[in-house]
């Protein structure tokens, strides 16, 4: 049992990805680490390597450590799917600079073989940014500052989960002002009211769905999709997250149903 001053009402998993790559709609999981902790303390660790069925590019390898020779003989995401569902579906979820990167990624890799990880209900904590608001540093740097330890074997899946989750209980310790319940580290830890996973469509302060990148940032989606109808079909052919085009049919929808 772990000692935790995080007080649970469902299972919370921890998670940290290497990846062939950074971008959210073409990359794939080289190596996914799940930590995943229980209301009553308990904790168990899933570590896992992937076939990502695309090479990994050398810069990549270069980061983590991993090459197309250590994963060709592993299962790919397809085959590996239902068991990390099934590990993860229960729970909230938490890693460093998840709501960005892992989170996102790991949703677009379920999509893309048809299991719909439903992320309405669920919490996010980014570890990432809690530090940010606290201090502005990486995760190495965090784990030193409040931890007094370096990382062994960084950029290793499991040793990165295992920090974030250190580093998090002693965030937790240090600051008063964190409340230990998911649902404040929650609201905490979101940088912007996100409308898709990976943040292209968030909500202004008046709750109204707008654009957070390109020509249109900013502006009301709906009335974009109403002005300039081309503009979703140029963003659904384009190389945007499975994850964000379901986000922006849904709000064309609401949009010629008014």
């Amino acid at each position: 049992m772990t000692k935790t001053n995080l007080s649970l009402n469902r299972p919370i998993a921890f998670i940290d990805l290497e990846t062939t790559g950074v971008n959210i709609g073409s990359d794939r999981i080289v190596e996914i680490s799940i930590l995943k902790l229980l209301p009553d303390g308990n904790e168990e660790v899933y570590t896992y390597r992937i076939n990502p069925t695309i090479p990994i590019p050398a810069e990549s390898s270069a980061i983590h450590g991993i090459y197309d020779k250590d994963i060709k003989e592993c299962p790919t995401f397809k085959e590996m799917a239902p068991k990390l569902f099934q590990i993860i579906d229960p729970c909230d979820l938490a890693g460093y600079n998840s709501n960005k990167f892992d989170i996102p990624l790991l949703v677009e890799e379920f999509l893309r073989v048809e299991l719909d990880f439903e992320m309405q209900n669920r919490k996010c904590v980014d570890v990432q940014n809690i530090f940010h608001k606290m201090e502005q540093r990486t995760l190495s740097a965090a784990y030193r500052f409040y931890c007094n330890k370096e990382i062994v074997n960084a950029h290793s899946a499991e040793a990165d989960v295992r920090a974030t989750f250190d580093v998090l209980m002693a965030q937790l310790q240090k600051y008063e002002s964190l409340q230990p319940n998911v649902n404040f580290l929650h609201t905490f830890s979101s940088m912007n009211d996100n409308v898709d996973l990976a943040g292209r469509i968030v909500r202004d302060k008046k709750g109204i769905e707008v654009f957070n990148f390109g020509k249109h940032k900013g502006k009301p989606v709906l009335d974009i999709f109403k002005s300039e109808p081309s503009y979703y079909n140029w963003m659904m052919d384009g190389d945007f997250p499975l994850s964000t085009k379901r986000v922006i049919t849904q709000l064309r929808l609401k949009a010629f149903n008014k």
